[in-house]
């Protein structure tokens, strides 16, 4: 009996995946566990291995395609075995009981290749295709009864809209000789997200931004020293600057737990926990894993959990739940890296806070008995929820992260 090989759901809110390249092709041979396809969401990257040993009797879906979750891509078996394609029910079809945990005992044999249109008992044209698909064909004017669906039951989904509304190759060439002075990309699927969440944040909420400056010597001295001791085998594991910082940000955390919180329009959680969120600039678009129970870490696990978060959202290998918004408890964005000297972080909703770091800048300042001199500062700029937060309490706050900043002491 051929066995399916479904599209994996990686979160409850990823709807449609695509398949960025397949590894095997039809007719190979492959046992359990070999390497199929790898696929993406708007969030990360990931692999599909084979779920048993056999031939691969049939591909449905090629690269580049976008496929719902749960739905049935290929088919494993032995030669002379049935070969019929196999999905999960489209949610809401009569008679068929969706299953939100994506358990394979709700499949069911079906074409997916089958006409976009259909005729119901009265004879009336009914067109297939999903919600957010006709949303877009609408916004955009477009006519999309002659659209040859892709998805289940022939079913049109974005991207058979946007293959329509894009010009070839071809014709984009053309429009950039014409036009000469720009060229149009579509937005890619992580660029959507983080636009749609930027907006929303900004929409939604009352946000207001401090600005502090923290004496950051102690900090540079621990650096130095961590660096010097890397050189001569004293050091085994590099810390930087920002996982230093991130510490004296769950200090100032432990002091004003009301920081740590989410505001959730009639209520507000305040967490036990500090689930500290690092925002981490890939290929991809700007992804904020988060790093759970950070409160328990001393400075070299921290540092360890925050290159570790860093690295598998570099990678595309992330878990996505650790990428939610609601995954983290508190947020730290650093641009120092980038020469940034000031700037406006925008809260991670439902979060209630962000702390943006920028760059060292050196100003003169007084060093005590009449003498003045030149000292480095770093930029601290924390934007609230005015909704959750008055501004007093974020300014305590922010300036006991300076104060932690000032006092910092590595061992």
């Amino acid at each position: 009996m051929a066995i399916p090989v479904i599209m994996p759901r990686q979160g409850q809110s990823v709807e449609t995946c695509i398949i960025t390249k397949w590894f095997r092709q039809k007719g190979d041979t492959v046992k359990n566990g070999d390497l199929l396809f790898s696929y993406e969401t708007d969030k990360a990257a990931f692999d599909v291995e084979s779920p048993a040993d056999g031939t691969i009797l049939e591909i449905y879906y090629g690269d580049g395609a976008e496929v719902p979750v749960l739905v049935n891509v290929a088919l494993i078996g032995n030669a002379g075995d049935k070969i019929e394609p196999i999905i999960p029910p489209l949610p809401g079809e009569p008679g068929k009981q969706e299953n939100t945990q994506g358990s394979p005992e709700t499949i069911r044999m079906v074409s997916p290749a089958t006409k976009s249109e259909t005729a119901n008992d009265s004879g009336e044209l009914k067109i297939r295709i999903s919600p957010r698909a006709k949303r877009f064909a609408d916004k955009k004017g477009l006519n999309y009864y002659d659209i040859q669906g892709s998805g289940p039951n022939g079913r049109i989904i974005c991207s058979d809209i946007e293959k329509v509304i894009s010009p070839s190759e071809d014709k984009m060439e053309e429009v950039k000789v014409q036009a000469g002075e720009f060229t149009e990309q579509p937005l890619t699927n992580v660029r959507k997200l983080i636009a749609r969440t930027m907006h929303a944040s900004l929409q939604n909420s009352a946000q207001l931004t401090h600005h502090m400056s923290a004496d950051v010597r102690n900090i540079l001295e621990a650096r130095r020293k961590i660096k010097e001791g890397l050189k001569n085998g004293s050091e085994k594991q590099d810390i930087t600057l920002n996982d230093m910082i991130c510490m004296c940000v769950i200090n100032a955390i432990k002091k004003f737990p009301e920081i740590n919180a989410h505001f959730l329009d009639d209520r507000i959680k305040v967490f036990n926990k500090v689930h500290l969120g690092i925002a981490v600039d890939t290929s991809r678009g700007l992804m904020v894993p988060a790093v759970k129970n950070a409160d328990d870490m001393d400075l070299r696990a921290l540092s360890r959990e925050l290159k570790s978060a860093a690295d598998s959202c570099k990678k595309g290998n992330i878990n996505p739940e650790l990428i939610k918004s609601i995954a983290a408890s508190f947020t730290v964005s650093n641009l120092g890296n980038y020469g940034v000297e000031m700037f406006t972080p925008v809260v991670n909703l439902p979060q209630t806070a962000i702390l943006g770091v920028c760059s060292i800048m050196t100003r003169p300042a007084d060093l005590g008995n009449n003498t003045f001199g030149f000292v480095p500062y770093i930029g601290l700029s924390l934007t609230y929820d005015h909704r959750a937060i008055d501004g007093g309490p974020a300014t305590l706050f922010l300036r006991e992260i300076k104060e932690q900043i000032e006092k910092f002491s590595y061992h």
